[in-house]
């Protein structure tokens, strides 16, 4: 399966769906750190309020996205030592996500969006390689 094919297939699986059948692989992924992103901050409004199954649905969508989107569309084969190491990093943020979760802790939460923000950054520094006009 295509890298494209993989980060949409990720995203629909995820439950966001806005934008996708216009979206390059490029644009899904900064979609799915949005996804992430967003579902995070969700968790950080419901720990506050003290809604615990709210803050547990926000987590569980990121942990969703990070896992199922961000792991699910790598391909370390081709991606190599950098794929190997944002593999590692998105369980790494996953756990602790999770970490967070059990504990109530809003500075777990606040590390992982720190850490996604930055991937986030970069990958939107990326562009994509445009095919030539004829």
């Amino acid at each position: 399966m295509t890298s494209a094919r993989r980060a949409i297939s990720a995203y629909v699986q995820t439950g966001i769906e806005s934008g996708v059948p216009e979206a390059d692989a490029h644009r899904l992924v900064l979609m799915l750190f949005e996804g992430a992103l967003t579902a995070i901050a969700e968790a950080k409004l419901k720990l506050a309020a003290k809604d615990i199954p709210g803050r547990g649905q926000a987590i569980s969508k990121a942990i969703g996205i990070i896992e199922q989107g961000l792991r699910g569309s790598l391909d370390t084969d081709k991606g190599g030592e950098i794929g190997s190491h944002l593999d590692g990093l998105y369980a790494y943020i996953g756990a602790r996500l999770l970490e967070a979760n059990l504990r109530g802790d809003s500075k777990m939460l606040d590390e992982a969006a720190a850490l996604l923000t930055q991937i986030h950054g970069a990958w939107a520094e990326i562009r994509p390689l445009q095919p030539e006009a004829a």
